[in-house]
């Protein structure tokens, strides 16, 4: 019976997501000369194309070296298995709705090497929370630096934006610092639950805290952070290289700008980021670049593919190696899930 009423769910969801993509596309393809487009992808300078997608795969090494760092507290876990599985997982979350490679990252790197998979888990929220503080932290500093033209509350936005990034940081660093508390705290929380629930619920956010102990590892964490300047500049310079492609008028820390606009984009959830990705790159390419829409739409189809074709490519090629498929990837989501909680 709950098999069958969540079917409606999942169609439903399944119809959201396909007209949130389409409704961007046509956002993004409206008031385009197709005409100027084609002609500005094929006459577009191929050598920085090629650099920007040898920087951008850059960052999959750069981010398999951080997540080596915040792992090294739990037990560490080896380049090769760091990136393979980093590589795995964004393929999976390209190619499958639901984001699952972030789930199924550090579900497998945690079953090939023997760690606990919700302390694992934990360490990618703290990737993410490391994302985000620096991609505001340099889209402010662009805001402050570079001539461009925005208004002032676009200013203070940013740099709030990055103040609080900061201060979530600082919140999750004292949570994990008393990973007893916060478990007795969601146990209370879940007191209307059955007693057997609620105390799985409080023995898996203590679990949960616990993968946070990088957070109480002052060397550990600073390496990870380190590591999230490169890895962004890495980010950055793909983008840099990709406008440079077009005849963008755009300096490196300029580019924070249109990263900080593609992180929007991506947390929208279409499959492969299609549509968000597009439409806020272009945004910031014609509002503070002013580049021309036609040249602009033409360079977020390509910054698109550049960031998403490789890496896709390469994590297609491991999961054969691996014997792994998109069909059983997408069934391994629901046991990966299952891992993650503690039992009763």
């Amino acid at each position: 019976m709950p098999h069958q009423r969540s079917r409606p769910a999942v169609r439903w969801h399944t119809i959201l997501i396909v007209v949130l993509t389409a409704g961007l596309l046509a956002v993004f393809l409206r008031n385009v000369d197709r005409q100027k487009a084609w002609d500005a992808i094929v006459q577009a300078n191929k050598g920085w194309i090629l650099a920007a997608t040898l920087v951008t795969l850059q960052t999959y090494l750069l981010r398999a070296w951080r997540w080596q760092a915040l792992l090294r507290p739990l037990g560490g876990a080896p380049f090769r298995t760091a990136f393979r599985t980093t590589v795995i997982g964004f393929a999976a979350s390209f190619l499958l709705p639901g984001r699952v490679g972030e789930v199924l990252r550090p579900y497998l790197l945690a079953r090939r090497e023997g760690l606990n998979a919700a302390s694992t888990f934990a360490t990618v929220i703290v990737e993410r929370l490391l994302d985000l503080c620096t991609v505001l932290s340099l889209f402010a500093l662009a805001l402050v630096t570079v001539d461009v033209n925005v208004g002032q509350e676009v200013r203070v936005a940013g740099e709030l934006a990055a103040v609080a990034s900061l201060g979530g940081l600082v919140t999750l660093f004292v949570l994990a610092g008393h990973p007893e508390r916060l478990g007795r705290w969601a146990t209370s929380l879940a007191r209307h639950l059955p007693a057997r629930a609620a105390g799985a619920l409080g023995q898996f956010v203590r679990t949960f805290a616990e993968g946070l102990q990088v957070m109480r590892s002052p060397g550990h964490l600073a390496v990870a952070m380190l590591w999230s300047v490169p890895l962004w500049l890495s980010i950055a310079l793909g983008i840099l290289f990709t406008s440079w492609a077009f005849g963008v008028t755009i300096t490196l820390v300029g580019s924070f700008i249109v990263a900080g606009y593609l992180v929007v984009g991506v947390a929208v959830p279409t499959p492969g980021a299609v549509g968000g990705f597009h439409v806020m790159s272009a945004m910031a390419l014609t509002q503070f670049f002013a580049a021309p829409t036609d040249v602009a739409k033409s360079t977020a189809i390509i910054l698109h593919l550049v960031s998403f074709i490789p890496v896709t490519l390469l994590g297609l090629l491991y999961m054969w190696q691996d014997g792994l498929t998109l069909g059983g990837l997408k069934g391994m989501k629901a046991e990966a899930v299952e891992s993650e909680r503690p039992d009763p």
